[in-house]
């Protein structure tokens, strides 16, 4: 069952290696991914799993490892060959940033229906009896002018829709989003937040908002989802 969750994005500049002198501009949203991973820890689950989009649905042990050599910098989370993408590799960097342990690393499809990711999320909860999840997911990448995409006037609007469906924990707006139209706007997250939604589905958790930025273009998203 589903205990606790965390919602955290994934910008490699998340990383103060990576970021070098541009690393105070993330330092609230790397305070509120701390606070938020912080708690799944507090929870003490039976199990920690990572969930974050991918190339395609499948499911890395605790010790897979990732690299962020393709940024600049030599860093490799984990040891071993760097298997994991970009959204499991920002995972793993913060929770051992935070002292905790996944015990492994869904990675799920951009692509992948909706119908999958409720399946998948489901198929999570149901692993132990004390579940926490970390669930990496950056929202529209075609917010403004410096967006890596085109700027889009339905991106703010998906954003703020989709902060305040965190911060109520409302799995069924996060079931109700649109793949097609995450994918007109670039919001990456969108199959992670569904896996969210099927594990979440009847635990009862509330939300809270802990940040919602978007310095890049990019809409960035915490949040942390706990027992009432």
């Amino acid at each position: 069952m589903l205990i606790a969750a965390a919602v955290c994005p994934y910008p490699p500049l998340l990383v103060p290696r990576v970021a070098g002198g541009a690393a105070a501009e993330l330092a609230r949203v790397r305070a509120a991914c701390e606070r938020a991973v912080a708690a799944l820890a507090a929870a003490r689950p039976d199990r920690l799993t990572v969930v974050g989009g991918g190339g395609r649905t499948r499911v890395h042990p605790a010790g897979a490892a990732g690299s962020l050599a393709g940024y600049g910098v030599d860093v490799v989370v984990g040891r071993g060959p760097g298997t994991l993408p970009l959204s499991l590799t920002l995972g793993r960097w913060l929770a051992e940033r935070c002292g905790a342990a996944p015990h492994s690393y869904a990675e799920v499809a951009g692509d992948a229906r909706t119908e999958e990711c409720l399946v998948l999320g489901a198929a999570l909860a149901e692993e132990a009896p004390r579940v926490a999840l970390l669930v990496m997911g950056d929202g529209s990448a075609r917010r403004a002018a410096n967006s890596p995409g085109r700027m889009d006037g339905r991106a703010a609007g998906y954003d703020e829709a989709l902060a305040e469906a965190l911060e109520r924990a409302d799995v069924r707006a996060l079931a109700g989003l649109d793949p097609a139209l995450s994918d007109d706007l670039m919001a990456e997250g969108r199959a992670a937040w569904q896996v969210l939604a099927g594990a979440a589905d009847g635990a009862g958790l509330a939300g809270e908002l802990l940040a919602h930025e978007a310095p890049y273009g990019v809409g960035y998203f915490v949040a942390r989802w706990l027992p009432r």
